[in-house]
């Protein structure tokens, strides 16, 4: 392993296609430090460490290591130089075992069954920094903390001096953040220089010793972080202050908009995952779902949209029975859907932003003629929801994969409310969001609400659900445990319900 004293990136530029990712940024760090990357979605923090880790080439600056300049042009020259990245989306195989995947990416592997021969290193990392991994075990068998172990510890055999952690919390319950903050933590101690890319403030002030702040691809702010606060750092990253407690006016609810009726629905195992539940939805009502992902919830909210066929039960919307309706149906019935997975369900990635803006309308008859897309009043629609939404995008005729996460989002949700649905199905909205992005989308759903909708929001961010919902249902297995009112003080035992300890 080459041991990095100190790194710097210097006057480092990088634009695609004329729009600036990176403008003049200057970053270092040293051993034993662990290193913020804040930055609202888009803000260029991932790009930047794309160019240290040699998967983008700069157009201009320079990368040092210990004083002297170094060529960084492929993922190769990095990891020679000590320098090795987890990336947001692991990059592990999944029917292949823990050693497996680690030997294809072992420069120094034998060409014969190198899995065996690295096993004692796989064992001997996972005991220096107490992962607990099983080199034998698939991939597809471990949890997303074991996964993510799994990358570092292939950072670490290949050589890594300093880690860079892209989001490495997005993917991870709370106890895996926690152990993974001890991880980092005590890879500090023995020297390690760490990067950590994220848009949560909570974690950049528990876990690093200074914050960089990126805004629309520059530095805006640098700090000790025990010099700041959330509140602070929140107007670094956006430019103005952050309202982190959104206000709720009361509202009565008006007509009953959907009914289910005791629906059962499998999962993609063939085994129950939702179980005889029943509820219904009122206008100027977010009713929300709270509870640990993997209780049902997905499985719901297909079978309301269209996406899943229901073994028995009744949903119905302004009274029409629509059970195992086509998804085109559901929604000219005024059902509108905000996906949990944006970027797989939400969009099609290749397509332009104008024709992302119309999926699901454009057999409309504003839209098309039946043979010909009238793409005049396509682009105006686009354009129009690109300013009502405050979608950042140099313009309608990019690739949608080309946004960040954020402004994909609002481009979801304002294709999704625009033709004034009954119901908005949103899940897991804000998941994987910057404050800035996640107070604007949440404050749509209250004018939503205003508005006269009703709002299914399904969340498993407690705060999130309390701050905006008027009722809420928490699933465990299947099966409701309780619905309540937002204000109803029996939800202190929520944390009972979601573990199945406590039925109301």
């Amino acid at each position: 392993m080459k041991k990095i004293n100190n790194l710097e990136m210097i006057g480092i530029t990088k634009s695609f296609q004329g729009v600036i990712a990176n403008s003049e940024i200057n970053i270092s760090i040293g051993e034993g430090e662990i290193l913020g990357l804040l930055g609202e979605n888009g803000a260029g923090k991932t790009t930047l460490m794309n160019i240290l880790y040699g998967l983008y080439q700069p157009d201009s600056g320079a990368i040092r290591i210990n004083g002297k300049n170094i060529s960084i042009k492929s993922p190769v020259d990095s990891r020679q130089h000590g320098i090795g990245m987890v990336h947001q989306h692991f990059m592990l195989i999944q029917n292949h075992s823990v050693a497996e995947n680690i030997a294809l990416g072992y420069e120094m592997a034998s060409l014969l069954f190198p899995q065996r021969k690295i096993r004692d290193s796989i064992l001997s990392f996972s005991q220096k920094f107490n992962f607990n991994i099983e080199p034998s075990k698939k991939i597809w068998q471990l949890s997303a903390g074991e996964q993510q172990r799994v990358e570092i510890i292939k950072a670490l055999i290949n050589g890594a001096d300093l880690l860079i952690l892209d989001e490495p919390t997005s993917v991870l319950t709370s106890q895996e953040t926690s152990d993974l903050f001890q991880n980092l933590t005590e890879m500090k101690t023995q020297g390690h220089l760490i990067i950590l890319i994220s848009h949560k403030l909570d974690e950049i002030l528990e876990l690093c010793d200074r914050v960089t702040v990126l805004q629309k691809g520059r530095i805006v702010g640098e700090a000790q972080t025990t010099d700041v606060d959330k509140k602070s750092l929140a107007r670094m990253m956006i430019g103005r202050d952050i309202i982190f407690q959104i206000e709720k006016e009361p509202m009565e609810r008006s007509d009953k908009v959907i009914t289910v009726e005791n629906i059962v629905v499998k999962d993609d195992k063939d085994l129950d995952a939702v179980k005889g539940i029943s509820f219904d939805i009122f206008r100027n009502e977010i009713f929300g779902i709270a509870g640990v992902s993997g209780n049902g919830q997905r499985e719901l909210v297909e079978a309301i949209t269209g996406l899943r066929t229901a073994e028995s039960g009744k949903i119905t919307i302004d009274g029409n029975d629509i059970t195992n309706e086509s998804v085109r149906c559901i929604y000219n019935r005024g059902i509108a859907h905000v996906p949990e997975e944006r970027i797989k369900f939400g969009i099609a990635p290749g397509l332009c932003l104008y024709d992302n803006a119309i999926l699901k309308q454009h057999h409309k008859h504003k839209y098309s003629n039946k043979l010909f897309l009238a793409y005049g009043k396509i682009k105006q629609h686009a354009q129009n929801l690109i300013s009502d939404f405050k979608v950042l995008a140099p313009s309608i005729n990019v690739q949608t994969k080309n946004l960040s996460g954020g402004n994909i989002q609002k481009l979801i949700l304002g294709r999704e409310i625009s033709e004034d649905p009954s119901l908005l199905v949103a899940s897991h909205p804000t998941y994987g969001l910057d404050v800035g992005a996640t107070e604007y989308l949440r404050k749509q759903l209250l004018q939503r609400r205003r508005e006269g909708g009703a709002v299914l929001l399904v969340s498993e961010d407690l705060e999130e659900i309390f701050e905006l919902c008027d009722r809420i249902a928490v699933m465990f297995q299947g099966q409701f445990m309780g619905i309540l009112n937002s204000d109803d003080p029996r939800l202190n035992d929520i944390g009972l319900m979601m573990a199945g300890s406590l039925r109301l």
